[in-house]
């Protein structure tokens, strides 16, 4: 009995189209590191410079070495998604149940903001001693947003990831777009664990 050469390229296709699809999801796997990767990213925190809403001036990595740290990027004018960040890191606040764990904002508007003025966004969302706010010093801004995106960060974008570090200020995990609470508890889980 002759196999239908139409019923064999059918099959020849979709095998080529998956293993297409594959091999472009794997490729996009590995050159951007995926939100909630289990793949630890052992990425170090760069020597940026932030200014907290106390006014003091330090380096990011020294910002959050110690402890398990969730970043957000945002802006204090922003009316999109900075308003859900706020309230996902002001209701995560409130349910961190260790010292160990922290949260800290960082304004990436340099010109726009100043220390207090990020305070004043973070108290509409309830302010919390384990939820640290600051600006990025201007001249770190780009970079500050390329190495936490993985990928050169085109001027005047945004967005609404999430990305943890662990004790060591070693970027771990990033989360997808605008994850939900839930996720973000389950990341820092995780670097708490792998730390």
């Amino acid at each position: 009995m002759q196999a239908d050469p139409l019923f064999a390229r059918r099959r020849r296709f979709i095998g080529l189209a998956g293993a297409w699809a594959l091999s472009g999801a794997l490729t996009r796997s590995a050159a951007t590191e995926p939100a909630g990767s289990e793949r630890p990213m052992w990425r170090s925190a760069p020597r940026l410079h932030i200014t907290g809403t106390d006014g003091r001036t330090r380096t990011l990595a020294d910002s959050i070495a110690g402890k398990v740290t969730a970043v957000q990027l945002m802006f204090t004018g922003c009316s999109a998604i900075c308003p859900t960040q706020g309230a996902l890191f002001g209701a995560l606040a409130t349910r961190l149940r260790s010292n160990a764990v922290q949260l800290l904002s960082i304004s990436i508007d340099v010109l726009g903001d100043s220390p207090a003025r990020v305070a004043e966004w973070q108290n509409r969302f309830g302010r919390h001693d384990a939820w640290l706010a600051a600006v990025a010093d201007a001249k770190d801004v780009d970079r500050l947003a390329s190495f936490m995106k993985g990928a050169s960060a085109r001027p005047g974008t945004h967005t609404a990831q999430v990305f943890v570090f662990d004790r060591e200020a070693r970027l771990r995990y990033r989360s997808e777009e605008a994850p939900d609470l839930g996720d973000v508890e389950v990341l820092l889980a995780k670097a708490a664990l792998a730390a």
